[in-house]
């Protein structure tokens, strides 16, 4: 497990590349924190750090975007804040996306928590006051 303190959004790129560096072939990423810790700052910056051009923004009402990396492998950004039953999940053929091995960055994975793979990394976001965070990463 790594913890990372964030004082100000200046330390961001220290933590993306932190959270990329611990991957180990892992390429499902779900990110726990409470509404306003920072889910989809972070994810911008993991983004970022692999060389989307695209803009990053919350996919809440298409549930998941689709960006591409410096090598034109694509990125899944899902958010599952907004689903009410699980079946909209599979609706959305989330286990072609999973079982892809292209990097899946999931927002609200606590809606989906049954469908989530055994190995999947979590990242979480603590609010520690209006600028800093706290992150952990297992």
């Amino acid at each position: 497990m790594n913890i990372i303190t964030a004082d100000s959004l200046s330390d961001l790129p220290e933590v993306a590349s932190a959270i990329i560096d611990s991957l180990n072939g892992r390429n499902i990423v779900a990110f726990r924190g409470e509404m306003g810790a920072g889910k989809t700052t972070l994810i911008n910056e993991i983004c970022n750090a692999l060389g989307v051009k695209d803009t990053v923004t919350s996919p809440t009402f298409a549930l998941v975007n689709e960006y591409r990396d410096r090598d034109n492998n694509p990125i899944f950004h899902f958010d599952f804040y907004r689903i009410n039953k699980i079946e909209e999940a599979f609706d959305l053929g989330y286990e072609e996306y999973f079982d892809s091995g292209h990097l899946c960055l999931i927002e609200w994975p606590e809606q989906i928590e049954q469908l989530l793979p055994a190995n999947v990394m979590t990242v979480g976001i603590e609010i520690i006051d209006k600028d800093s965070r706290k992150f952990t990463i297992d």
